[in-house]
């Protein structure tokens, strides 16, 4: 009733990219000019970019590296003239390690703290080498992150981004590797800033806030049910029970509830709650003889009790700045408090008339009641 999209994203530019899901994307070589051959121990030094995206929805508050190996960025085939079949790739670092990783991303993108606050989980991130056709390498840059909001200190999933980046290059140089390593990095972040900006005013977990919106439920065509409507007070046809073991010349049982759908409007939750406040009337029981004016009034009382304390449960609700992340909980906990205010009422009330045999304690809770029911406009 109250609910998350998870997105994979493919994106080329410079560069080939390839979605990790079957996500095709036309492969680019790219052939770079020789370069003098640089040891391949030597840690790639990630440039500063600041990317051409102005998110408008978020900013990027923390980047979390969780990558299995933090030891290296990429395995690279041995720089040389002519390549080695037989050659192996060795392990290459970022220069600065994960914090340059985390320095890249927190650069690429402007800050705007007024907007929602993003975190950024980096699962993997490599790049592996292989021997290609013609004498050239094969390069592969893979990506996997994924997307928090974080909310009143907690970490609320987003969604997931995971893509390749593929190169070609000569055996004589590495130039081609740190570019490609930036282009991967900008295809997630441009992934994420193109999600929140289709997310922001229709997903419930970047919302901005909460509405609730009440209704009252009144449906007369029922044949087992009487829903409270000041109009429709209850009739002694409405008690079609048996009697049970009991002192008393009749009963009720009346009680409420509430239901109803979410939608995001312009990026806040609407909540149309629809309060049912009803009686069964199999549950509902007069002696026979007992069927008077005065013994109805008593009745209708009860059932107008519940009709007050669901009133309050609604002012409470209203009244509250409900979060986003647990505003049904609260919801809940205010139905249960309101359920156990009834239950009081009702007993106290059936005391101080002792089940209406006390005339004066009677009319004493007539004009309590109707005064309720006017203050809070039922009547």
């Amino acid at each position: 009733m109250f609910k998350y999209l998870r997105g994979r994203a493919c994106r080329s530019k410079t560069f080939s990219s390839i979605g990790l899901l079957g996500l095709a994307c036309v492969i680019v070589s790219l052939f770079l000019a020789a370069a003098p051959a640089e040891p391949s121990t030597n840690p790639i030094a990630l440039q500063p970019e600041s990317l051409p995206i102005i998110p408008k929805e978020f900013f990027i508050t923390e980047v979390l590296d969780e990558r299995e190996n933090q030891k290296a960025v990429a395995w690279l085939l041995p720089v040389a003239q002519t390549l080695n079949p037989a050659a192996k790739a060795q392990p290459v670092d970022l220069q600065g390690g994960g914090q340059a990783l985390k320095q890249f991303i927190h650069q690429s993108l402007p800050v705007n703290k007024k907007l929602r606050p993003v975190v950024v989980r980096i699962h993997d991130f490599k790049v592996t080498e292989k021997a290609g056709s013609e004498g050239r390498v094969e390069g592969r840059v893979q990506l996997s992150m994924s997307f928090d909001l974080l909310r009143d200190g907690e970490y609320v999933y987003l969604t997931d981004y995971e893509g390749a980046v593929r190169y070609s290059r000569s055996p004589g140089q590495h130039t081609v590797v740190e570019p490609a390593l930036r282009r991967s990095l900008a295809s997630g972040l441009k992934f994420l800033n193109e999600w929140m900006d289709t997310e922001a005013t229709k997903n419930e977990k970047l919302a901005l806030g909460v509405k609730v919106f009440f209704t009252d439920y009144v449906q007369h065509n029922k044949a087992d049910t009487v829903f409270y409507d000041p109009a429709r007070p209850l009739r002694w046809d409405d008690f079609v029970g048996k009697p049970v073991g009991s002192r008393y010349a009749a009963q009720v049982f009346p009680s409420f509830g509430y239901g109803g759908p979410s939608a995001v409007v312009d990026g806040y939750i609407h909540l149309n709650l629809n309060m049912k406040v009803f009686v069964l009337k199999e549950n509902s029981w007069v002696r026979a003889g007992a069927n008077n004016d005065y013994a109805l009034n008593h009745e209708q009382r009860h059932f107008d009790i519940v009709k007050l304390v669901v009133e309050r449960f609604k002012n409470r609700i209203t009244s509250k700045q409900l979060p986003v992340v647990d505003y049904g909980g609260i919801i809940a906990y205010e139905y249960i408090e309101s359920f156990r205010e009834m239950n009081r009422l009702q007993d106290q009330y059936d005391s101080e008339t002792q089940h209406g045999l006390n005339n004066s304690a009677q009319e004493r809770w007539n004009a309590r009641i109707e005064k309720e029911l006017r203050e809070m406009g039922v009547k």
